[in-house]
């Protein structure tokens, strides 16, 4: 959903970064922002040069802080530039944001057409035929992705994430001098099965349900790539497939449109290692108890940290939530 807003403050300065891009007369027109998102300032706008017009999103990064999980905007553009020039469903990257533009970290890319309204994936009709076959395209996509070399990535290769993600959430919530027991039940749930280590791919970090951009024939796109890092390849399947992303379908494992074993099929037709439930259950809890401390850091952001917003807010009751899906996860994972 998008919503006409007032935007004058940076058009001026966006208006002149495209004018660079795309020539002197180049200008913006048709400007909305969308009213989901909040990690990053999000504008979606026609680009205008003569008789030709194309829509583009410009991301402008909002967090700063030691607790920052996420991306600097150049790793996040190289990395999208490299999944776009592997055929991967990526919106196309046009250009990098510079210091003297004066807007912040951010950058431009192409706009996809398609739903990212997870109550409409995974129950909407217009998407009842094409369900059935979203968790096998998933996998041919997670396929693709980690067949990616790693090493094309250095600017991945030595972030809190790649190194060891599980150190990289006790780091973070020990920030927030805040007692989670559920979460630090999970803590130490995940230490004591911590699996080996294996070879590294290029994970995205955030390959769910609302950061899929699904059409008429399937997924046109993948966004928000702030959380990419390296490792396991089950921990963007395990990710997916947490309670957190089922949304009002809880039966169906994948992001509530889909069955895990159409998943890690698909994963290994295409070319994927063979992964076991038991691998994607590790990743399972790791997801949750990784997407509790992100939201306790939103709230701590709209508390402490000049991020005053009403979804920021709503992030603090949400810890509880994903504490009782976590629970629940161990429960079985116990059983």
């Amino acid at each position: 959903m998008e919503v006409s807003a007032n935007i004058d403050e940076g058009r001026e300065k966006l208006a002149q970064v495209l004018a660079r891009h795309a020539g002197a007369s180049a200008s913006i027109e048709n400007i909305v922002v969308p009213t989901l998102g909040g990690s990053n300032r999000t504008i979606i706008f026609d680009l205008v040069e003569g008789t030709s017009r194309r829509r583009m999103v410009s991301r402008q990064a909002t967090y700063a802080g030691d607790d920052n999980p996420f991306l600097p905007a150049a790793a996040q553009f190289a990395v999208m530039r490299l999944a776009h020039a592997h055929g991967f469903p990526v919106p196309e990257p046009i250009l990098l944001f510079e210091p003297a533009d004066g807007l912040g970290e951010g950058f431009v890319t192409a706009f996809v057409a398609g739903e990212t309204m997870p109550s409409r994936i995974v129950a909407g009709r217009q998407f009842e035929a094409l369900r059935p076959r979203l968790a096998a395209q998933v996998g041919a996509l997670l396929a693709l992705l980690h067949g990616i070399d790693p090493a094309q990535t250095p600017q991945l290769a030595t972030t809190r994430d790649s190194l060891d993600p599980l150190a990289a959430q006790v780091g973070r919530y020990d920030l927030y001098d805040e007692p989670h027991p559920a979460i630090e039940l999970g803590l130490r749930w995940l230490e004591r099965n911590r699996p080996d280590a294996g070879p590294h791919a290029l994970l995205h970090g955030d390959f769910r349900t609302g950061n899929l951009m699904v059409g008429p024939a399937g997924i046109t796109a993948v966004l928000d790539w702030e959380c990419s890092h390296l490792g396991s390849p089950a921990e963007d399947l395990g990710w997916l497939s947490t309670r957190s992303w089922r949304f009002s379908r809880p039966d169906l494992v994948v992001g509530g449109f889909g069955h895990l074993s159409d998943l890690l099929a698909s994963y290994a037709d295409h070319g994927g290692r063979r992964i076991t439930p038991d691998e994607v259950r590790y990743w399972q809890v790791f997801g949750l108890v990784r997407w509790a401390i992100l939201n306790m850091m939103q709230a701590h952001g709209h508390v402490f940290g000049g991020r005053r917003d009403v979804i920021f807010a709503a992030c603090g009751r949400n810890t509880s939530l994903i504490e009782y899906d976590l629970l629940m996860t161990l429960r079985n994972a116990y059983a």
